[in-house]
């Protein structure tokens, strides 16, 4: 069971990637402007940051494994639709119905929660989380090769293929969780979380192209920040809220969710970075000059660690605890980020410096599901992994926009064109160790003994006797 959720994560992972050796062809491939063709990875953006909660929430009220296959179903239909597409807005509805698939990593841990013993917990968890690493690293190199040697639909029938393969898998080997909360589902906080979220992200991932003082890119900003604050109102006002803010706002959650902002953050960081020195012309007296399946084959054995350091954080984690843990793996981060600074000339240099960044990633990734779950009662298991997960996609939409700023802002003059300079992506770099900083610090006001879904107050837990009955069970 563990090894089919894992593959399932992974799959949505090697979605989230598929695209990227192909971004800068989809203006000829789809015959449209390069504006509309970057809608292709905006709209997964959006259509992920909406579903992942919505997801969580129902899978906590009507079965994570049920929702866990809706989910695989929608990867699998937006991989089609984008593998028949030939034009830019066929593309885009593809595009979105696979992004709606982002919750099946959150949603694989919390049925790893209900249904595995709890000295088995700690390290599938941490497997699970390190397979969102896995698939981006193994996702590059094979999309680069696809890309190169084969039609580029390929890429998304590939998607497909493996879709349903994860769907086949877990119908027959995952079982479905007998915790469940049942209830109504809150349509009105779920449409206010969705309208303040694409806002946000709209502003956040566009203000570059519109220009960040521009009346659109503040006006939804303004926008957002009013929308997300009557829905926090809402919220603590409703019988059945989407997200229970009062137990999101306890210590251990909270911090490890500000933890997962910054770590989000600085992961990405180094996503945006070190592709572009590898692929920039050795000319500019920085760059590599390498393919982009060199690209991916360089940054591969990141995946792979932090898959390897899955097992580590977990021993760590029975061990010290996971608060422990994840203050480890913003050291290591940080660490990474530092070598960065020195030495960034050669491949080797980069291969160090990614495997050094992704072990710290797999500790820090690995033991946020067990502070989440520490902290939350198992009826909002599902929605809390969620919420955290979206955490962690704000901070990597943060560093897109930041570090696009200081890369546009920053550049040297190449045969009349402007590149991102040297020292630009060393400002970046260091913006990335500075997160892994703060997510340090953020992590120590974590209580060590937090409080246990078994410990938690019986007013925090189930509503009804009939919960209380499913959770029993």
């Amino acid at each position: 069971m563990v090894a089919v959720l894992a593959f399932a994560g992974i799959v949505v992972a090697l979605m989230q990637t598929l695209v990227i050796p192909i971004v800068p062809e989809l203006p000829r491939l789809l015959d449209a402007s390069a504006s509309n063709t970057a809608w292709a990875v905006t709209a997964t953006l959006l259509a992920a940051a909406v579903a992942t909660p919505v997801v969580g929430r129902l899978g906590d009220m009507y079965g994570k494994r049920r929702m866990l296959l809706v989910s695989i179903v929608l990867l699998i239909a937006g991989s089609v639709v984008a593998a028949l597409s030939d034009s830019v807005i066929p593309m885009i509805a593809g595009r979105a119905l696979q992004g709606l698939a982002a919750g099946v990593i959150p949603l694989g841990i919390s049925i790893m929660r209900d249904v595995l013993p709890a000295e088995r917990l700690a390290g599938s968890t941490a497997l699970m989380s390190a397979s969102l690493g896995v698939g981006g690293a193994l996702g590059l190199p094979s999309a680069a090769f696809i890309a190169d040697n084969f039609d580029w639909h390929i890429l998304f029938w590939t998607s497909a293929a493996l879709g349903a393969v994860a769907l086949a898998l877990v119908l027959v080997l995952v079982p479905e969780s007998k915790v469940r909360t049942g209830g109504r589902f809150d349509f009105i906080g779920s449409f206010g979380m969705a309208t303040g979220l694409v806002s946000l992200l709209l502003a956040i991932s566009k203000g570059g192209d519109w220009g960040w003082t521009s009346a659109t890119t503040l006006g939804l900003l303004a926008f957002a920040v009013v929308v997300l604050l009557v829905w926090g109102w809402y919220e603590l006002r409703t019988a059945q809220p989407l997200v229970d803010l009062r137990t999101t706002a306890r210590r251990q959650v909270l911090f490890t969710n500000l933890a997962s902002v910054a770590f989000g953050f600085s992961m990405f960081a180094m996503s945006l970075v070190l592709p572009q020195v590898l692929q920039l012309p050795e000319a500019t007296g920085y760059g590599l000059g390498k393919s982009m399946l060199m690209v991916g084959l360089v940054l591969a054995p990141q995946g792979l660690v932090m898959m390897a350091m899955s097992a580590v954080s977990a021993s760590i984690t029975k061990a010290k605890g996971p608060k422990t843990t994840l203050m480890l793996g913003a050291v290591i981060v940080a660490a990474g980020y530092s070598l960065s600074l020195v030495m960034m000339s050669e491949i080797w240099h980069i291969i160090l410096i990614a495997c050094v960044i992704g072990a710290g990633v797999g500790f820090a990734y690995g033991a946020m599901p067990a502070l989440i779950m520490g902290a939350v009662p198992p009826s909002e298991t599902a929605a809390a992994n969620s919420l955290n997960t979206l955490m962690r996609s704000i901070g990597t939409s943060v560093a897109s926009a930041i570090a696009g700023v200081i890369l546009a802002q920053m550049t040297t003059d190449f045969g009349g064109f402007p590149l991102p300079s040297e020292n630009g992506f060393k400002v970046v770099m260091a913006i990335g160790a500075g997160a892994a900083v703060l997510a340090f610090f953020v992590a120590s006001f974590i209580p060590r003994q937090g409080t246990t879904a078994q410990e938690a107050p019986a007013t925090e837990g189930p509503a009804n006797t009939a919960e209380v009955a499913e959770v029993k069970v």
